[in-house]
């Protein structure tokens, strides 16, 4: 069986969602990207059981998004999900958006999250049984490709 990344999510895009062009609007892509990192977190025992056992949850640290084709009103989308890297407290992750059965991806997202002590308000190394988890996770995608967003930098040259 070959690496794949994880079908974190999936979703009819909302007439609400759609913008005045007839596409799905830039704000609607994240909130799907979203509802995968709350799958993402409850796979590695983060959800609300979890939270409660370690009072410990992920907070995003940086996103960047790239949008890539057109989403429409009705279509079903889902999101494949794959660690890049990871520490004691952080993850490094990437979202693809992909009509089912398609390899082109549609959006992506790289993230960075980091896991936070809830009581203490500062970041905490993850509890024992997540960190299982995500050596787990690493270790089933260790071979996938490096997405072809990851790692763009956002700017202009200024002329000189």
């Amino acid at each position: 069986m070959s690496a794949k990344p994880l079908t974190s999510y999936q979703t009819t895009i909302s007439p609400d969602w759609v913008d005045y062009n007839g596409h799905l609007r830039d704000a609607f892509y994240l909130l799907i990207f979203s509802h995968a990192t709350d799958a993402l977190m409850d796979m590695l025992g983060l959800d609300e059981a979890g939270r409660a056992r370690t009072g410990h949850t992920l907070y995003t640290l940086e996103c960047h998004l790239n949008f890539l084709a057109e989403v429409k009103d009705g279509e079903r989308v889902e999101v494949r999900t794959q660690l890049l890297a990871h520490d004691a407290k952080r993850l490094h992750i990437h979202h693809g958006l992909y009509r089912p059965g398609e390899d082109a991806s549609l959006a992506e997202s790289e993230q960075m999250l980091m896991n936070i002590d809830s009581a203490a308000g500062r970041a905490a190394p993850f509890d024992e049984q997540v960190a299982e988890r995500v050596a787990h996770l690493d270790a089933e995608q260790q071979n996938l490709q490096r997405p072809t967003c990851v790692g763009r930098v956002i700017g202009l040259r200024r002329a000189s």
